[in-house]
């Protein structure tokens, strides 16, 4: 314990920082300067959409009704940042625990190829989502979309915590994806229908997704240490 944390010091004092330890920043970089302040607006949004609903329906609400199409953009706009995010947080291991460390291009040709085709397939998937209008297509871009991260993230060489999957960044940040792809795909549906209960079924499993991206946020910060002393790939 204690030579770990000497190890940990010896880390964190470090007078330069080679251009690896720069791209480990990347990820948890973006995600600070976009995803959460992109969160916390849509959640302040959805709640004056709710208020609005229940004041309307009430009687006459002095919140315009500007907020429900802003929901909606600014919904659209995270959902997407948090996928490529997730890219890009797949990307660095997997490029430098995968690809280079075992020089994947020169002996796993195949393999190298086949991560490179994953990462345009789950890329260009994501775009036809957003262009998607009928239900089938949307269903369609949405589970290659979601089955990319899947693959991607199941490779050799990605952090993942698989023996402690309940406090796993990893594993929060795929759910997190693969809540906002579902959204991307269902919201023609919640306009569309007249019962609720798409809009209903949104609202749960966003509130879900919010108590995630908190759990990312803490989840991130100690794997940001871990992955800094990390030699083996965890079981």
């Amino acid at each position: 314990m204690v030579i770990r944390s000497y190890q940990l010091y010896q880390l964190l004092t470090k007078k330069e920082m080679s251009l690896k330890d720069w791209l480990t920043l990347i990820h948890p970089a973006i995600a600070i300067i976009l995803v959460y302040p992109l969160l916390g607006i849509a959640v302040n949004f959805a709640w004056q959409t709710r208020q609005r609903r229940l004041q309307t329906t009430a009687g006459k609400s002095k919140i315009p009704p500007v907020v429900g199409r802003e929901h909606l953009q600014i919904g659209k706009w995270l959902s997407g940042i948090v996928v490529l995010v997730t890219l890009l947080g797949l990307a660095y291991p997997l490029i430098y625990k995968n690809i280079l460390e075992k020089q994947l291009f020169r002996n796993q040709p195949g393999q190298f190829i086949f991560i490179l085709l994953m990462f345009a397939a789950t890329i260009a998937s994501l775009v036809l989502l957003y262009r998607g209008r009928q239900k089938t297509w949307r269903g369609i871009f949405a589970t290659l979309t979601g089955m990319g991260l899947v693959v991607l993230g199941s490779q050799e060489g990605v952090w993942r915590l698989t023996s402690h999957w309940y406090w796993s960044h990893f594993y929060y940040g795929i759910t997190a994806s693969m809540l906002m792809i579902f959204s991307l795909a269902t919201v023609e549906d919640i306009y569309r229908d007249k019962s609720n209960r798409w809009r209903y079924l949104h609202t749960i499993l966003n509130c879900f997704a919010v108590l995630l991206f908190l759990g990312q946020g803490i989840t991130g910060v100690r794997d940001l240490f871990e992955i800094g002393l990390w030699t083996q790939p965890p079981a």
